[in-house]
């Protein structure tokens, strides 16, 4: 299944509405997408990022019916994400997070990462680990990324992304009074406010579009 860029499932969905099955066999890319990821990796390494290689999750198929949503995944190549035009369907997963008077927390990533560097993201990301639940990754990028832990959590959408990547998207709602604590990977952050109109300007179309995309989600 090739999945097009764009809003592949829309929910929301709760955590127990997602069934995930993980097959054995390993996604295996063509040799030119190979020989492309080592060169990725190696530039990385050059600048001194501290990416190292491994195997990651792959979204094989996908199937949204009667208020459930089911990913099949698959082992694949960590360093396959790297490549601009086509990622192999590696799956990440977003946890987009919510103060409890709605504001939106927005991080700066720092200079050395593998992707995004030094520009503002929403939340906290990661890429799902091979026989993990992404579910399970949506939380787990939340306390290594923020120290915090959800009051509610819903899961909102599944996109394809236009580097050829898919992503699951999750709306953390934190309790009031809660507070944040960013890792390495943050030099900075922030929470804009609820309204996506008055988000500031360094909050790029990406971004405005997924806060868009939520904001009839919330509840």
């Amino acid at each position: 299944m090739t999945l097009a860029a764009g809003i592949l499932a829309r929910g929301p969905w709760s955590p127990a509405d997602v069934e995930v099955t993980w097959s054995e066999r390993e996604f295996t890319a063509d040799p030119q997408a190979t020989d492309a990821a080592d060169r990725a990796l190696e530039e990385l390494r050059g600048r001194g990022s501290p990416s190292h290689d491994g195997l990651a999750g792959r979204l094989a198929s996908f199937e949204a019916r009667d208020g459930r949503l089911r990913l099949d995944c698959e082992p694949v190549r960590w360093a396959l994400r790297l490549l601009p035009g086509d990622a192999m369907q590696s799956l990440s997963a977003l946890c987009v997070v919510r103060s409890a008077d709605g504001g939106w927390l927005a991080g700066r990533r720092a200079g050395w990462l593998a992707t995004w560097a030094g520009r503002w993201a929403l939340g906290a990301a990661g890429s799902v680990e091979v026989g993990e639940h992404p579910v399970h990754t949506l939380r787990r990028e939340l306390v290594e990324e923020w120290s915090v832990r959800e009051q509610r959590m819903d899961v909102e959408a599944l996109l394809g992304m236009p580097n050829g990547g898919v992503m699951l998207v999750g709306m953390a709602w934190l309790a009031e009074g809660a507070t944040v604590t960013p890792d390495a990977e943050h030099d900075e952050f922030a929470w804009w406010p609820a309204d996506v109109s008055r988000w500031p300007e360094h909050a790029d179309q990406a971004l405005r579009t997924l806060g868009e995309l939520l904001s009839p989600l919330e509840g």
